[in-house]
């Protein structure tokens, strides 16, 4: 018989999985999708995206996401414009799971799949919006320029998440993982993409330009901030919030205009709190063990070839 502290984790696991996925029995809509498929995938259980993306830190590391993404006019035309994120806000942010778990965990014909899903939905993205110069500029979600945007602000928000909030060591650095977690947007059109930090650094001074904060943007900042979520999870939804703002450079958490805790005292109460809600789970990751219960099967298929040697070839 299971004990009572294996039920508690057991409920609580399924109760945060249901919050993420919005699945009502806790297992991710996208489970199946991981399971299946006859490769190893795009990363190794040993490569930089995949010990990043299967932490906590995420947890800051997707606000803060939103919170980059926001600065660029045109990336927050594209949500307020096409987006149901006010009305169906955990619809809006299960997608955004699919998409990062898929790309993380899944096979290569899984990600590819997941990219023509993702690439449909921008044919419908497209608008106009007004620039940090004033400009009136037209706009495609597919545009590889508003990609790039949104693919370094994402990292980035994941990589200083992680080295902010997480104990676990990123293999090869921080510049393994900008470089391989560049193999995911490749599906999706984007080629050019930064191949270490200095790359991403680079380019984050450059569009550093082309951000602003207008009415709406503030508008979208406040929503992040007070995102409607269960009453019993806004507590720990406030730390998240004021952590991923006290990770941001200080220019861009200038341009958004909310103070934090300075992250020398944020980084430890986060870094426990995040690792006792990991405890108070238990150790069992659905999506995760249905990766590594893939990569045995094909690795016995191929006679025990390495998951980034299968990659490779």
């Amino acid at each position: 018989m299971p004990s009572k502290n294996t039920k508690l984790q057991e409920k609580l696991s399924i109760r945060f999985r249901k919050l993420l996925s919005g699945a009502t029995d806790g297992n991710p809509p996208w489970l199946g999708v991981v399971a299946e498929g006859n490769d190893v995938g795009l990363f190794a259980p040993t490569d930089a995206p995949w010990i990043i993306h299967r932490d906590f830190s995420t947890l800051v590391g997707g606000v803060r996401a939103l919170l980059m993404q926001a600065l660029h006019p045109g990336s927050l035309a594209g949500v307020a414009q096409h987006s149901r994120y006010e009305q169906d806000p955990l619809g809006r942010l299960s997608g955004t799971i699919r998409w990062l778990t898929v790309t993380t965990f899944g096979s290569v014909e899984a990600v590819q799949n997941e990219a023509g899903r993702v690439n449909r939905m921008h044919t419908k993205v497209s608008g106009q919006y007004q620039t940090a110069q004033g400009e009136t500029s037209s706009y495609r979600a597919a545009d590889p320029r508003l990609l790039l945007w949104v693919h370094i602000a994402f990292m980035e928000s994941f990589l200083r998440a992680h080295q902010n909030y997480s104990k676990a060591p990123i293999p090869g650095g921080a510049d393994a993982y900008v470089k391989l977690w560049g193999k995911s947007v490749a599906p999706l059109g984007l080629a050019d993409v930064p191949a270490s930090e200095a790359d991403l650094n680079q380019l984050l001074d450059e569009f550093s330009e082309e951000l602003i904060v207008t009415d709406k943007t503030r508008s979208v900042i406040k929503w992040i901030k007070n995102a409607p979520l269960p009453p019993l999870t806004k507590p720990v939804y406030k730390l998240l919030f004021y952590s991923a703002v006290a990770s941001l450079d200080p220019r861009f958490r200038e341009l958004i205009g909310i103070r934090s805790a300075p992250l020398w005292i944020l980084r430890p109460i986060t870094t426990n709190m995040l690792a006792l809600m990991r405890f108070a789970i238990g150790p069992e990751s659905p999506i995760e063990d249905a990766a590594l219960r893939r990569i045995e099967r094909v690795k016995a298929a191929q006679g025990n070839v390495s998951p980034s040697e299968s990659v490779d070839n």
